[in-house]
């Protein structure tokens, strides 16, 4: 009997095991920077950002800060300033954002650059001053965790400093003119950060939360399998350094939405690729694939009168018979029936580049149509070789060189024989009926909806030894 101490050692031997084992989801969705920078640009322009920027309260927001503490400028420039029509931005625009990792890569810095023309009216200068200022408005997306222990992306410290504010005119005037655009620069300078983070975060912030809602909503659109849906949603999120990476589960549904199949964390490999300069990548883990693909190729009966669909494999078949039995294959007759049955579900098997499908097939011949009992019944243990290819935004895959690795005799109504004997015209007819077959079932291709909804217009596919990779293909 073992001891306590044993009983401890084990215990704590199994912990550590479990501690150290990574679970990994059964999808990755990973986006680069790219992503983030064109997705949250968008949203930017659904919330008239740039509008915002054209109704920045700049003649208010000046006298503001002139009231503020600003050391008393005389009777000249306080007439001045009393004397301005009208102060504001003219033309603004948002430029190309960037996106960059912040602190130790948990952390993402976004900057957006803002360029500003502001018009200057008063009586005291005939013409209108015309000024230049350029800014920038920073933020950070970082992950905020519940106490339920889930987590999103938030967008926090939104903020322009003084250091990012250049402000100039963009043509020189009278000596006046010059005077007075100098100190309405003077007061913009503390002002205008100000403004951008009263008047503008709060735009950028309700942009990110509708990028980052949208991003969401792409992840749960499901992908079509004939008969069967395959839906993803979000496990949890991670920054690394300058991508996001969303980590899904998944379910497959049957036609009536009755779910056949869950896909959450596991102990199943999953080996993550980087992105190197692909925008994004999704990922998918290999039994979530051959789910996908067993609900596309699902088991069934197919009957073919050999001797009217193929002539030639009708002889061939009956030549091969004559050594087991001459009288059977005498009595194969113009209606002679070879019945496939696919059973249970293929499985899909996954290594760097390539892919083979293997299933279990059940064959068996009939004398004539009207025949009850097959001569014969076979089983047979096949793999195909398995080309996944894209075609626009679908996602393709064509089954080729269905080979017979193992069959074995289940049952004989014309004695015992070795079954290997029948494998190469057995094969031929394999990949005359059953691969076109399967292949008709494929062809329609998998739509994969989310590459064109983020701005991409073709995808590419790729195998790991546990996964399949879809990265977008520029145009």
């Amino acid at each position: 009997m073992a001891s306590p101490w044993t009983f401890i050692f084990v215990c704590g031997l199994l912990a550590a095991t479990l501690v150290q084992a990574t679970l990994s989801p059964p999808a990755v969705l990973s986006l680069g920077p790219e992503v983030i920078k064109e997705k949250l640009t968008q949203e930017l322009k659904n919330h008239n950002a740039v509008s915002i920027l054209q109704q920045l309260p700049l003649l208010s927001a000046m006298r503001e800060e002139r009231a503020g503490g600003i050391p008393f400028l005389g009777n000249v420039v306080n007439t001045i300033m009393n004397n301005i029509i009208w102060l504001k931005v003219t033309s603004a625009n948002v430029l190309q954002l960037q996106v960059q990792p912040s602190g130790d890569g948990q952390e993402l810095m976004i900057k957006i650059p803002l360029d500003m023309v502001a018009g200057l009216n008063t009586p005291l200068v005939k013409s209108i001053v015309e000024i230049h200022m350029e800014t920038e408005a920073q933020a950070i997306i970082q992950l905020e965790s519940s106490e339920e222990g889930h987590n999103r992306l938030i967008l926090t410290n939104c903020l322009t400093s003084q250091g990012s504010l250049h402000i100039s005119l963009l043509r020189k005037l009278t000596f006046l003119a010059n005077f007075l655009t100098d100190k309405v620069m003077g007061f913009l300078v503390p002002a205008l950060p100000k403004m951008v983070k009263s008047e503008l975060c709060p735009v950028i912030k309700a942009a990110f939360e509708d990028m980052y809602a949208d991003l969401l909503r792409l992840t749960s659109v499901p992908v079509s399998l004939t008969f069967n849906h395959l839906e993803f949603d979000l496990l949890s999120l991670a920054i690394n350094s300058s991508v996001i990476q969303l980590n899904l589960r998944a379910k497959l549904s049957d036609s009536q939405g009755k779910v056949t199949n869950w896909f959450n964390d596991s102990l199943v490999s999953l080996t993550v690729p980087t992105l190197d300069s692909a925008p994004f990548s999704l990922i998918v883990r290999q039994d979530v694939v051959n789910s996908a693909v067993a609900a596309l190729l699902s088991p069934e009966e197919l009957a073919v009168l050999l001797d009217y669909v193929l002539p030639k494999l009708a002889h061939q078949l009956k030549s091969s018979i004559k050594p087991i039995s001459e009288k059977a294959a005498d009595q194969l007759g113009p209606t002679q029936i070879v019945k496939i049955f696919t059973q249970d579900t293929p499985v899909l098997l996954l290594s760097k580049g390539n892919a083979n499908v293997a299933q279990r097939i059940v064959f068996e011949v009939f004398a004539t149509n009207e025949a009850r009992c097959p001569f014969f019944t076979l089983g047979i243990e096949a793999s195909s070789e398995a080309q996944f290819y894209t075609e626009g935004d679908r996602l393709m895959l064509n089954l080729h060189n269905i080979r017979s690795d193992r069959i074995y005799l289940m049952n004989s109504g014309i004695g015992l024989f070795n079954a290997d004997f029948l494998e190469d015209i057995i094969t031929e007819i394999l990949e005359s009926i059953l691969l076109p077959n399967e292949n008709g079932k494929l062809r329609p291709g998998i739509l994969i909806s989310i590459v064109k909804a983020l701005g991409f217009e073709e995808v590419a596919c790729s195998l790991t030894d546990d996964a399949l990779v879809l990265t977008p293909v520029y145009s």
